[in-house]
């Protein structure tokens, strides 16, 4: 287990809320650079290997440069113009703007993406419960909520094989696949309905709980806030230093 997981699991959401409130009030290229660099060296320095950041950022590593992109093609116009068409206008301005909106996309969701993915669930609604003070009734039904989601793979392998046996798997694609996602709903709300029935009937949420683990916050907790706040400080002062701080809305 790496740094980042020996954590208390509530802790890196405000990490990230600290962190990434300061980020999103700029736009320039530097901060979001720093900010980035810092992070892929503070993610190796905890143990992370490069293979497992590319696993769990995958999805962002693609959204990143398609939101760039989109900068780059339609962005306000401004400097020289390199390409014109229409509505499109690739200019210095856009070209500044899309590389700019593809390292702050990474800057601030790889963080959170990093330190959030593969949270165990189960660690997370305790440190809910007895740090940040949610009702146990709430957090108890999350937590089973989101564990039901782990059959519902199975339950549409299950439904497949019967449609199949019954001779009612060649009844067109889309047909099949509404006809399957009305099926997995009924089983869910079923689900659903006889779980919440075995909660209450073991008086779940009413009175006062005992946890068997306890979540308490260490030192390591404070660590990650800090270095959140720290690596924004950073970032932003980098670009104030440099001349190159750009308010969001200036664009």
């Amino acid at each position: 287990m790496n740094w980042l997981d020996r954590a208390n699991p509530v802790v890196p959401f405000l990490a990230a809320v600290l962190y990434s409130i300061p980020m999103l009030t700029t736009i320039d290229v530097v901060s979001a650079a720093v900010a980035l660099g810092l992070w892929i060296v503070l993610f190796l320095v905890a143990g992370l290997t490069p293979l497992t950041i590319v696993k769990r950022t995958w999805p962002l590593l693609v959204a990143a440069p398609l939101s760039g992109i989109s900068m780059l093609l339609y962005a306000k116009p401004g400097g020289e113009t390199h390409f014109s068409w229409w509505l499109v206008h690739v200019t210095d301005n856009s070209i500044e703007l899309s590389i700019a909106i593809t390292l702050r996309v990474l800057a601030v969701g790889m963080p959170a993406l990093v330190a959030l993915v593969g949270v165990d669930a189960t660690r997370l609604a305790d440190s809910l419960a007895q740090v940040v003070k949610l009702p146990s009734r709430f957090v108890l039904g999350a937590l089973a909520g989101t564990r039901l989601f782990d059959v519902l793979g199975e339950d549409w392998r299950q439904l497949s094989a019967a449609r199949r046996a019954r001779g009612l798997g060649d009844t067109g694609a889309l047909r099949r696949w509404f006809t399957m996602a009305f099926a997995l709903l009924v089983a869910a709300i079923r689900r659903g309905s006889l779980l919440a029935t075995a909660m209450e009937a073991r008086a779940f949420g009413a009175g006062e709980r005992t946890w068997a683990r306890p979540s308490t916050l260490s030192w390591r907790d404070a660590v990650i806030v800090a270095v959140g706040v720290l690596v924004a400080a950073a970032a932003l002062t980098v670009a104030i230093t440099t001349g190159s701080f750009r308010l969001v809305g200036s664009e």
